[in-house]
């Protein structure tokens, strides 16, 4: 599998770096001394550069489903994938690709933060986002309706002390494939790779199987190569009855209140026809008044 080489150039605020390589576009922010926001994007460029390979050569063992005895990657990023879809394997089919997005994004922040004292940083890897906060700083987060528009329906403010360093959003319009109907679904975690896999397992969860207007293909025949295989994955949703709606988000939330009891995420919300649904928390606050984003 061979790629163009990596590429690295700032947009044109002239301090947002993007790197790209492949099927990985990341967008690198950082904030602290010139110096050190200099050396920081210095070490982003050089991990990033033979990171994609480094995936590649295990790819095989990415795509396959993880069990209590299937092997362990070698790589740093692989091994974190594999770690990160850990917790839900001896009760779901995942692979280590459901966390890529995340693990890839804490992999180039992890190294940023090691080269220089930051105020604050981010690696966004398509919507999959590794966040650093120093003491007394915060982001500010839009929780978006559907992965591929860019419209909010809450916000989310991330403090250190909150104990979030990842943000992931899985739903079927996305660029991900998904076996549930979420439009959306964002999850806050203590790492990013953890975010990932979170947001994949919760969107999963949030279905109404069988129902007739649930458009369903297999993997395989949209992507030859996808990791799940003859799996059925959602391709579009007709409209759904209110109750049916409160059901399937209903589902999504039992599944993220498990996840949080478990300490694998801090908070959740998520997003199907019109209807927002939350995890309990002060982070998470409705962004349209018109709209009253229930909490769990």
């Amino acid at each position: 599998m061979r790629f163009e080489a990596p590429s690295a150039r700032f947009l044109p605020d002239g301090r947002r770096l993007l790197l790209q390589q492949g099927p990985i576009d990341l967008v690198v922010d950082a904030v602290g001394e010139p110096e050190a926001v200099r050396a920081a994007h210095e070490a982003a460029i050089l991990r990033f550069d033979g990171l994609l390979a480094e995936l590649c050569d295990e790819l095989q063992l990415l795509r396959t489903a993880v069990s209590r005895t299937s092997p362990r990657p070698l790589g740093p990023v692989a091994r974190r994938m594999h770690a990160a879809v850990s917790p839900f394997a001896e009760t779901s089919f995942i692979t280590p690709m459901a966390a890529v997005a995340g693990s890839v994004a804490q992999e180039i922040l992890g190294v940023m933060c090691a080269a220089a004292p930051l105020t604050r940083a981010y690696v966004n890897n398509g919507g999959d986002i590794a966040l650093h906060l120093s003491p007394g700083e915060q982001f500010r987060i839009g929780l978006v309706k559907r992965p591929d528009r860019p419209e909010f329906f809450a916000t989310a403010t991330i403090r250190p002390e909150d104990g979030v360093a990842g943000i992931a959003t899985s739903g079927y319009p996305g660029r991900s494939f998904s076996l549930g109907i979420a439009e959306a679904v964002t999850v806050l975690a203590p790492t990013a790779a953890m975010a990932d896999a979170a947001a994949t397992m919760i969107a999963n969860a949030i279905d109404l199987p069988g129902h007739p207007a649930i458009e369903r293909l297999s993997a395989s025949s949209v992507q030859s190569d996808s990791d799940l295989g003859e799996r059925l994955v959602t391709r579009n949703v007709g409209p759904l009855a209110v109750a049916e709606i409160e059901t399937a988000l209903a589902a999504g939330l039992a599944e993220a209140e498990r996840l949080r009891a478990a300490g694998l995420i801090v908070s959740a919300a998520m997003h199907l026809q019109g209807v927002s649904r939350a995890l309990a928390t002060p982070m998470i606050v409705q962004e349209d008044p018109e709209r009253r984003l229930a909490r769990a």
